[in-house]
């Protein structure tokens, strides 16, 4: 019997209306576009506005179009699982708020917990249930309201974030196509520098919380940045080198969209050339969980067949890892 593998059958993404440009938070922070530019790469990010929308409001019209995009009824859907780092809610998982939203009854779910690593996480999780049998149809979800945990008075975080969502179907493949390979890691000792220090069981909500603004997310940038410059890049390669794969045989890299300066050292640790290097920062700045699957959206009707596709990221926790797969339509 030919091995399964999970493929991405299809992919659809939602990006909120609103644009956040670097001229307007010039307006609110001590900042200008030229600093954010230059060591970012981002130019704008959407941030979703109105009373009562959360996460999962991102989700629906992405899954929605992914639906309508494979030409199947959300019942058909076995397994959802929601990579997110801003849930609508502590509980129930967003995952399930999702299901009802969307009508999938025949699905359970779950959400997933790892930064901005998650998507890949999801993926790579996913595409379990779907070698082992037991499921024929996996949503994997990547989304995050990052405004809803961003403190627009700290200029290290704010110029970052941005709002926005993506969805990819994993659907059994028999020609070889799909995920062929993953390397995950995490390394907890991390957290000091990324983290939301208040909300969790170790720092429950109070008014001293509150008044301390520490339910936002705390990011010392340049730990950071110096752990994802490497640990992002060479995960990148070290999935590459497993598989004996160079640079010439990859038809794409989907770095998450964190930093210009941590996609380029990604491209140059892999050699792969800058027109095979997928990104779009400049528009959405870091949705977290939603930059790859955003990516993938994006560029979907430029990928072919066969195509060999590397997807990497790293987020706080830390979290990094890497994915080849072969695009399987």
């Amino acid at each position: 019997m030919s091995k399964i593998h999970a493929a991405i059958t299809a992919v659809h993404g939602y990006a909120p209306e609103y644009v956040l440009t670097n001229q307007e938070l010039e307006t609110m922070v001590d900042t200008n576009d030229e600093w954010i530019t230059s060591r970012t790469g981002i130019k704008e990010r959407r941030i979703q506005k109105g009373e009562g929308l959360a996460t999962s409001d991102m989700a629906v019209p992405a899954v929605e179009g992914l639906l309508k995009k494979r030409g199947i009824s959300a019942e058909e859907i076995d397994l959802i699982i929601f990579c997110t780092t801003t849930p609508d809610m502590p509980f129930p998982a967003t995952a399930n708020i999702l299901a009802d939203k969307i009508g999938a009854k025949n699905a359970w779910g779950y959400d997933l917990q790892a930064a901005c690593s998650g998507f890949i996480f999801g993926l790579a999780t996913g595409a379990q249930f779907i070698e082992s049998g037991k499921h024929t149809k996996v949503l994997v979800v990547g989304g995050d309201k990052m405004s809803s945990i961003i403190n627009y008075e700290d200029r290290a975080t704010c110029i970052i974030f941005g709002d926005g969502c993506g969805a990819a179907l994993l659907e059994p493949n028999t020609e070889g196509l799909g995920i062929v390979d993953s390397i995950l890691r995490s390394d907890g000792s991390g957290r000091q520098f990324l983290h939301q220090k208040a909300g969790g069981s170790l720092k429950p909500a109070s008014h001293e919380t509150v008044d301390a603004k520490e339910h936002f997310a705390y990011q010392e940038g340049q730990a950071v940045f110096k752990f994802a410059v490497t640990n992002m890049a060479d995960v990148a390669a070290e999935v590459m080198e497993k598989n004996n794969l160079t640079a010439d045989d990859i038809a794409w890299l989907i770095p998450h969209q964190a930093n210009k300066r941590i996609i380029d050292a990604t491209a140059n640790r892999t050699g792969v050339t800058s027109d095979k290097v997928i990104v779009n920062i400049e528009r959405y700045g870091n949705t977290t969980n939603g930059t790859i699957p955003l990516c993938l959206w994006e560029w979907e009707d430029k990928f072919k067949k066969g195509d060999n596709i590397i997807l990497a990221a790293f987020g706080g926790g830390f979290t990094w890892g890497s994915i080849y797969l072969k695009w399987a339509y």
